[in-house]
């Protein structure tokens, strides 16, 4: 055999030779034969090609024994695991003929003097003729090695490598997905090894693994070796970016997650005398605390992750590596994205809690289900027999060993992992909830007790105590019907935003900066403005705790708030979204972690100090400004030129006036850069003056509940009057007509944001025939609604 046959460089590789070096290896080929000229920097090496396999199987009389372990499996008198492990013995007990001896050593010592070092690090992966398909995924099949060193450690593995297309979950995979055992071949990758030990290593999506959106690109990283993020054994950072504002040269980063990332996974000390190559050591309080990538690294790999996506035109799952000795990064894999990408985006499920619980533990929400079951904990792969169809699997971290469990739960719990674990990407593709990275879960779940899995908010989810109730509605996107009227979404969390991205709506008509305020945040702006204020030394020690990267506390807000209007407004870029100022009311913002020290006593909050009144409040006039400083950020840094803003409550035009300048002085100017500032219509001044607030504002969301309630004087939570609390009664309707037709008098469009319109096909017709230009509804409504709207329109 010449070392042609056997051996491939990086650079002669592309992706039409894949049945020769399998899938790991002709893209880490076409990478570097394509894209290193574009600036995507791939580390050096080579392939040991499928034929070396095939020969190194003929030369050592092999093929006729796997054939005998293999039928024995099929007759049914041997079980998968001793298959498995008798043809991996006979792999093992082969040797290499001089000549592929020959070949690999001459190829590795070419890599070392091209690196200029004797006995370099490698990694050596295998690659499989039929893995990183777009159709099926073979990835975490086989077995790779880390930190090699030296031409007899370089054999050993390779040889450990060409065993392991014999694993017992490579089998079983094959057989499930109908490949023949013959079929497939084995190539080794032999790349150099990216000091990441010194540095740090994670995984990238050129999308939302939750949600399918593709403008994004979801990156997960680590202190270490990348191994610990892509196995799951740390809950990694988390950081996300809108792609089509990256290439407009913004800085459009939605998302900068802290993991708790525990430990990290190193190189073990040479003269150990151990066989192993890696070793895990605890991190540092320090670097558990502080992210592994700074803005321009997030953008750097963004960039490649956009380059990598665009030459091979599908959604990629890429690994990169930053080198800790010389600080630069590098793309050390990529594959298709095999899950979310070949999803069927016109339907989709909308699932709903109907009832509330006690949290047990919370962490990464996986898939956007709800499931509920009894609680198996289990230790290892090999207690299947204990675990239950249909419970809820509560266990530290997974392998692909799992996977015949996983199959039978209805849900998953983890402690540990993050977005890119193995858990969580085997979850996605088995369609089965799950909630990783949580932490304690196996301390604080009780065997066999009845939980519910709530994975329908957001990133974040939620174990609840107990078998609760909850709704599922199949969503068909060609049912929604065309409408002359904008439909539009009113969303609450920055992550559930995305879930909604293929309706075919026109933007979002109400997102609320209260809901980013108190469930992201948490803490009072002012406590942040002016901590010395806080009279508990607890509470100061939690914001101390929670603003910990950050310059000073206020900083803290500003960019959580920032990011959680950038992700809204990326959901449905360019179409306009139209995100409301907080109007939390003063018993509220007590609830927020130094809440008790700033806020007034009132006894009506609901008439009191709320809305367009704080703003210019001496009290909370610099906390409003903090707000401005978040929207100006995700407008002009971030590129979300798409988000228009809007002021609730707002009870006098002379109040708009004060809303509006202190609006300016945190340099937000109404008409500036294209900047929209609307309105709440939901007070009968709104409407009673408005062709004075028609010349402040830029356009009316009509706001019914608040509206119904001041013009007929009922409280909207009162139980006793809720037969009389209705939007349709004649003096709301005349109210509403009348706004919208001075509205238009004055170039303004007019929206409304509720329930109404969807559940009454009259009230629907009703504000059809005022001429309202958009109607936002909640996105499990969309469907009903745009029905009644498209036959008010007809008629």
């Amino acid at each position: 055999m010449t070392q042609s046959d056997s051996i491939l460089w990086f650079e002669q590789i592309t992706l039409d030779d894949i049945g020769q070096v399998g899938g790991k290896n002709a893209s880490l080929g076409e990478m570097t034969h394509s894209l290193q000229s574009a600036g995507v920097p791939v580390p050096p090496g080579f392939a040991i090609t499928a034929q070396l396999y095939r020969d190194f199987i003929d030369a050592n009389h092999l093929a006729q024994p796997m054939a005998d372990q293999l039928a024995a499996r099929e007759e049914g008198r041997q079980s998968l695991a001793d298959t498995g492990a008798a043809i991996r013995a006979l792999i093992l007990d082969g040797e290499f003929t001089d000549e592929q001896r020959s070949a690999i050593e001459q190829a590795y010592r070419q890599l070392c003097d091209r690196l200029e070092q004797p006995d370099c690090p490698v990694a050596v992966r295998s690659s499989a003729t039929a893995e990183d398909l777009p159709e099926a995924s073979f990835a975490g099949q086989q077995e790779s090695y880390l930190n090699v060193r030296g031409l007899e450690a370089l054999l050993r593995t390779s040889r450990a490598c060409l065993a392991s297309l014999y694993t017992d979950r490579a089998i079983a995979y094959r057989e499930q997905n109908g490949f023949t055992h013959d079929q497939v071949a084995l190539s080794i990758g032999v790349q150099q090894m990216v000091r990441s030990d010194l540095g740090c290593a994670g995984v990238m999506f050129t999308l939302d693994t939750e949600s399918g959106f593709p403008d994004m690109v979801l990156i997960n990283g680590a202190w270490g070796l990348g191994e610990s993020v892509v196995k799951g054994s740390v809950n990694p950072d988390r950081y996300m970016v809108y792609k089509p504002l990256l290439e407009r040269d913004f800085q459009p980063i939605v998302e900068r997650t802290c993991g708790s990332k525990a430990e990290k996974m190193l190189y073990a000390e040479a003269g150990t005398g151990s066989d192993k190559t890696t070793r895990t050591e605890a991190t540092t309080e320090a670097d558990r605390n502080r992210l592994v990538l700074d803005d321009e690294d997030i953008l750097t790999l963004a960039r490649w992750g956009i380059l990598i996506e665009q030459h091979y035109q599908r959604a990629m799952d890429i690994e990169w590596a930053r080198d800790g000795e010389t600080g630069q990064l590098y793309i050390v894999q990529a594959r298709p994205e095999t899950i979310e990408s070949q999803k069927d985006r016109a339907v989709f499920s909308s699932y709903t809690l109907k009832e509330k619980g006690r949290v047990l533990v919370e962490g990464a929400s996986v898939g956007s289900a709800i499931a509920s079951g009894p609680v198996c904990k289990l230790d290892r792969h090999d207690q299947s027999e204990q675990f239950p169809k249909g419970g809820i699997l509560v266990t530290d971290r997974t392998d692909p060993d799992w996977v015949p469990i996983m199959r039978r739960a209805a849900g998953v719990i983890t402690n540990s992992g993050g977005a890119t674990s193995h858990a969580a990407i085997v979850s996605r593709e088995l369609k089965v909830p799950a909630i990783v990275g949580a932490g304690n879960a196996t301390d604080c779940l009780t065997e066999g007790a009845e939980v519910t899995l709530d994975c329908s908010q957001g990133a974040e989810g939620k174990v609840y105590e107990g078998k609760l109730a909850f709704d599922v509605q199949q969503i068909r996107v060609d049912q929604v019907a065309h409408t002359r009227t904008d439909l539009m979404i009113n969303v609450a969390m920055p992550d559930g935003a995305l879930y909604w991205w293929q309706l075919p709506t026109r933007g979002i008509g109400l997102a609320r900066i209260e809901f980013i305020i108190s469930s992201q945040i948490g803490v009072h702006p002012m406590a942040l403005l002016h901590p010395e204020r806080v009279s508990q030394k607890q509470t100061r020690d939690i914001i101390n705790t929670l603003t910990y990267r950050y310059p000073d506390p206020a900083e803290f807000f500003v960019d959580k708030l920032a990011t959680g209007i950038g992700k809204i407004a990326a959901s449905c870029y360019p179409h306009p979204a139209i995100v409301r100022f907080s109007d939390l009311k003063s018993n509220e913002y007590r609830g927020l972690t130094g809440g008790e020290d700033f806020e007034l006593d009132e006894d009506n909050p609901m008439l009191g100090l709320r809305g367009a009144s704080r703003y210019y409040n001496e009290r909370y006039r610099e906390a409003f400004q903090l707000e401005c400083q978040a929207l100006k950020r995700a407008r002009d840094d971030m590129g979300f030129d798409n988000v228009i803003a809007m002021i609730p409550f707002c009870r006098t035009p002379a109040e708009a006036d004060k809303v509006l300048d202190v609006m300016a002085e945190a340099g937000l100017k109404r008409g500036e850069r294209g900047l929209q500032v609307y309105v709440m219509c939901e007070i009968p001044s709104n409407i009673i003056l408005a062709e004075q607030f028609a010349q402040r504002f830029d356009g009316f969301s009509i706001g019914s509940n608040d509206l119904t309630q001041l013009v007929l004087g009922i409280d909207r939570d009162s139980q006793a009057l809720r037969a009389l609390f209705d939007a349709r009664d004649e003096a709301v309707k005349r109210l509403i007509s009348q706004v919208i037709n001075v509205a238009h008098e004055y170039g303004r469009k007019v929206g409304i944001c509720g329930q109404a319109p969807s559940d009454h096909p009259d009230f629907a017709e009703f504000l059809v025939e005022c001429g309202i230009d958009s109607i936002s509804l909640n996105p499990d409504s969309i469907i009903r609604a745009s029905q009644h709207i498209a036959q008010a329109e007809k008629q």
